[in-house]
C-alpha cells in the first residue's frame, strides 16, 4: 500500500525552503549562521605531489561497527603499501542512523575519530539522507548539516567548509555535492554553482562526488526509478537524473556515490562521464540491477583512485585489504 503522507511531507518540505536567502554562484549557505560562506575546501600543500595524488572514497561508513573498523586498518595497510595516501572521500551517510546533535556528539568519537584517525590524512565529506534525520528519504533537520559543517572548526581531520563546495589537489579538480538539495528540487543555488565551478577552461581532470548514485544495481536502483517507484516524484530521484544530465554528464570525468552499500564500477552511459558507487564502508546490501559494469561486489570494502595528468586507476579492495578490482583510464 502507498503511504498517501508521504508527498504531503515532501510538499511541505519544498514549501519552507522558499524562505531560504539564494547566495551567490560558489557560496553555499551555512544553515546554522544562516550566511552565505565560500564553497571551498583546501589539501594540505605539503601532503599533495602535483603530479600524483592517490585518495580513498567510501560511503554509507557511519556506523562504529567492527566492519568500519577494519575497512579503516585496510585502507591504513594499502595506502602505507602504495607510498600513501593524500586525502580521503566520505560519500555520505557519515553517522548513522540519524546523524549528530551537536558538534560534541559522542558518535563523532566512535564512527569517525576511532575509526580513521590513525590514517593520518584528511577526509572530505558529504551528506548522505541520514545524516539529516532517520526517515531514509525525509530532510528532517537543518540544523543536523551545520553540525556536521561546524565540526570542521573543531577536527582539522574533517573537512565539509559548506553543503557543497569544490577543492583542487594536484591533476584534478574536485566538486562535493550536496544529493538531499538536489532530491527534493531545492537546487537552484547548487546548479549555479556547479556551473562556475565547472565553467572555466581546466586540463585537470574533473572529480565529482555526492551522496545519491546516477546509476546503480544495488535497491536504490537508478535516479528517475528509485526503489523501484518511477510513479512517486521526487522519491523517484527525478530531479537527481535532470541534475546529472544537465550539469555533469560529459562535463566531469567521475563521479563518486555511495547510497546503496555495495561497491561498483559501471560501464559509462552518460557522454563518457565514469561512475563508481563505493557506499561499502561498514555494511552491505544486495545487488540485483541489471546496468551493466567492470565489476561488482556485495562486500564491504573500499575504493582507491590514484591521478596523473594522463591516467586515472581505480582500485576496489575488500576489509582485508585484498585487491578485487583494478581499471585504468586515459585522457
Amino acid at each position: 500500500m502507498i503511504n498517501l503522507k508521504i508527498p504531503l511531507i515532501f510538499l511541505g518540505l519544498l514549501l519552507s525552503a522558499c524562505s531560504e536567502p539564494d547566495c551567490p554562484a560558489g557560496q553555499s549557505l551555512n544553515p546554522v549562521s544562516g550566511a552565505c560562506i565560500k564553497a571551498q575546501a583546501q589539501v594540505p600543500a605539503s601532503s599533495v605531489d602535483a603530479k600524483l595524488i592517490r585518495f580513498v572514497a567510501i560511503g554509507d561508513q557511519g556506523s562504529g561497527n567492527e566492519a568500519q573498523r577494519q575497512v579503516g586498518v585496510a585502507m591504513g595497510k594499502v595506502c602505507q603499501s602504495l607510498g600513501g595516501c593524500d586525502f580521503g572521500l566520505l560519500l555520505g551517510d557519515n553517522i548513522y542512523a540519524s546523524g549528530v546533535s551537536s558538534v560534541d556528539d559522542p558518535l563523532w568519537v566512535s564512527d569517525f575519530e576511532v575509526p580513521y584517525s590513525a590514517l593520518k590524512f584528511p577526509f572530505f565529506a558529504v551528506l548522505g539522507n541520514h545524516d539529516l534525520g532517520m526517515a531514509a528519504w525525509v530532510d528532517l533537520d537543518q540544523d543536523k548539516a551545520g553540525y556536521q559543517i561546524g565540526y570542521s572548526q573543531k577536527n582539522p581531520q574533517w573537512k565539509m567548509p559548506a553543503r557543497f563546495y569544490e577543492f583542487s589537489a594536484g591533476p584534478a579538480h574536485f566538486v562535493a555535492l550536496d544529493t538531499n538539495q538536489i532530491l527534493f528540487g531545492r537546487d537552484a543555488e547548487q546548479r549555479q554553482a556547479v556551473a562556475t565551478m565547472l565553467g572555466a577552461p581546466d586540463t585537470r581532470w574533473k572529480i565529482a562526488f555526492g551522496h545519491h548514485p546516477y546509476f546503480s544495481n544495488g535497491p536504490h536502483g537508478n535516479a528517475g526509478n528509485y526503489s523501484g517507484m518511477a510513479f512517486l516524484p521526487i522519491v523517484n530521484g527525478e530531479h537527481i537524473r535532470s541534475f546529472f544530465n544537465d550539469e555533469l554528464c560529459g562535463k566531469v570525468d567521475l563521479y563518486l556515490s555511495g547510497h546503496d552499500h555495495s561497491r561498483q564500477d559501471l560501464i559509462p552511459d552518460c557522454q563518457g562521464t565514469q561512475f563508481i558507487v563505493s557506499g561499502a564502508g561498514a555494511t552491505t546490501t544486495t545487488l540485483e540491477g541489471k546496468n551493466p559494469t567492470y565489476f561488482e561486489s556485495d562486500e564491504v570494502g573500499f575504493l582507491l583512485v590514484e591521478a596523473t595528468d594522463t591516467l586515472l586507476t581505480i582500485r576496489f579492495y575488500d576489509q582485508n585489504g585484498t585487491l578485487d578490482h583494478k581499471r585504468s583510464i586515459k585522457r
